[in-house]
């Protein structure tokens, strides 16, 4: 019995752990979809719309990067979008994304920077940065 309420109290511990985790990560990541995006352009959001596909590799080497920015406290604010570039071929072309590894940055509803295939840690920084206020 001690046994059970062991094990019980070790898999609370650990749930309460995972919970508080994840709220302390206050970056938005979503599934793009138009009425959560143009909320958030209405609200004057800082945005980044990551369009990639699940075989890209250019796409499997900006993920960590964006998960770094996505981390630091400066960025709490933002909210991801991820499309796919496959399985959401009207957003894409809504976006005018030639290809996948597409990164676009929005402060509300306007664009202030995007990125082709690009795996430089500073410079999607400064993509994310594009979209503070001025």
């Amino acid at each position: 019995m001690q046994r059970r309420l062991f094990l019980i109290s070790a898999l609370a511990g650990s749930l309460a752990w995972w919970i508080a985790m994840s709220a302390a990560s206050a970056t938005e990541r979503k599934v793009f979809d138009a009425a959560s995006f143009e909320a958030a352009q209405q609200r004057g959001a800082r945005i980044l719309v990551d369009i990639s596909a699940t075989w890209c590799p250019t796409c499997k080497a900006q993920e960590p990067i964006i998960d770094s920015l996505a981390e630091q406290s400066a960025n709490k604010d933002l909210v991801i979008f991820s499309v796919d570039f496959d399985g959401q071929k009207p957003i894409v072309r809504k976006f005018r994304a030639q290809s996948q590894s597409t990164l676009i940055a929005f402060r509300g509803k306007t664009e202030t920077a995007r990125s082709v295939g690009d795996t430089d840690p500073s410079s999607i920084a400064a993509l994310v940065q594009s979209t503070s206020a001025k």
